[in-house]
């Protein structure tokens, strides 16, 4: 019999590495995440690879759960610092400038929330490397420089289709890769933010 979704305990289970409450913490909260990366961005796939970005950056994190009050805006508002980040990035890609109205999206200089970042941008870079070279090439037309999927599909002569099953796979691998590499490269972090 499933026990009732209790986010206190499973954010002390989560805290003290426990990947089945994070798992169950993922599964409660994916589609609002989901959702709220694709009021900004439009996209399915990146949104898609918002809601892998965020849950990975809430595991690196995993050591504060326990000082959070109220989880919820907390993910909100990684979300949105997150989804505001991959906005700058594609306009800076494509040479463009985003307005956006809400001061609150800047991402805090917290020595702490760098090396996370430097972490993060490493696992995320040897999972991206590890790519079989379709998916590879697929993913970085869409992620890096902000190609649309038909665009993808012309540039590779492929069908729309193939190009978002690559994609999916891509995601899906990074995310296997990422989950299976975090334990060392938490005790990098930690390493580095205990000297």
């Amino acid at each position: 019999m499933m026990e009732p979704y209790c986010e206190k305990t499973l954010l002390k289970q989560v805290s003290a590495g426990d990947e089945n409450a994070f798992k169950q913490l993922f599964e409660h909260h994916r589609n609002t995440i989901y959702s709220t990366a694709f009021t900004f961005t439009k996209l399915v796939e990146l949104s898609e690879e918002i809601v892998q970005d965020v849950f990975l950056k809430v595991w690196l994190r995993r050591a504060t759960l326990n000082d959070i009050q109220h989880f919820r805006p907390y993910l909100f508002a990684v979300t949105r610092n997150h989804v505001y980040k991959v906005l700058k990035q594609i306009a800076q890609n494509h040479k463009a400038t985003v307005h956006l109205v809400d001061d609150e999206l800047f991402v805090t200089n917290d020595i702490a929330d760098l090396l996370i970042e430097k972490e993060y941008n490493s696992l995320l870079q040897r999972a991206v490397d590890r790519l079989p070279n379709q998916q590879q090439t697929v993913y970085k037309l869409i992620r890096d420089q902000g190609l649309k999927r038909h665009e993808v599909a012309c540039q590779l002569n492929l069908k729309p289709e193939t190009v978002k099953f690559h994609m999916a796979q891509a995601i899906k691998n990074i995310r296997s890769f990422c989950m299976l590499h975090l334990n060392s490269s938490i005790l990098l972090f930690f390493c580095l933010t205990q000297q």
